[in-house]
């Protein structure tokens, strides 16, 4: 049975890992018959009040609050093995842009946290399949130059994309971009204007192609 790492930025869609992704995701790898562990930073994050959509003064950790989507089953992502996990996939959402990485604060310049990159770059090393959801393909960009990714049709994370001398691919709704040579998938989910069915296709099309691949 394959087995997937999940990495997760906290849980809300502006502070965290967008919700809808990271459970579609997870439904997709255990419908297409693989299992899944999940892996969070040990980091604070600012908070926004998901209601007002508005930051506050507080601060949450990401693996503690990573926890809730993950029903308590998580590791700390400096745990984590390349050798144990056939494929990975980091899910959007802010949290991917403030605590995966600080693009959220800093933009083009921005710097990846040391465990991600670490987890990352374990995997690509390896040849294994990686996955990325949403914004979350700015990550791959920054650690794997001259790979080719979608973020779906916005013009300016594209042209971000490609200051890394990466190539950025247009997709439509639902579309997986393959970089077979880098073994890079990626899909933009709500980086479109779209519902949660079309997250859904986006995570099992996703699922789907990397699983195609090991």
């Amino acid at each position: 049975m394959k087995k997937f790492a999940v990495i997760l930025a906290g849980c809300g869609v502006k502070d965290g890992s967008e919700i809808h992704e990271a459970v579609l995701a997870l439904y997709a790898i255990k419908k297409n018959g693989a299992e899944y562990s999940i892996f969070a930073p040990d980091v604070e994050s600012h908070e926004v009040n998901h209601l007002a959509m508005q930051e506050t003064k507080n601060t949450r950790n990401v693996i503690v609050e990573s926890a809730r989507i993950a029903r308590g089953n998580i590791k700390n992502l400096s745990e984590f093995k390349e050798e144990d996990f056939d494929a990975m996939i980091i899910p959007g959402g802010f949290g991917a842009m403030k605590n995966l990485c600080n693009y959220a604060y800093v933009g083009a310049n921005f710097e990846v946290n040391k465990d991600v990159e670490k987890a990352v770059l374990s995997m690509y090393e390896a040849g294994k399949p990686l996955g990325f959801m949403c914004i979350a393909p700015l990550i791959a960009a920054k650690l794997i130059p001259g790979c080719v990714l979608t973020i779906g049709n916005d013009s300016d994370t594209a042209a971000v994309i490609e200051s890394f001398d990466c190539e950025h691919a247009i997709t439509e709704s639902g579309e997986v971009c393959i970089d077979r040579e880098n073994n890079i998938f990626t899909t933009a989910c709500y980086m479109f204007d779209a519902d949660i069915a079309q997250v859904g296709i986006s995570a099992e099309n996703l699922v789907e192609a990397m699983l195609e691949s090991i």
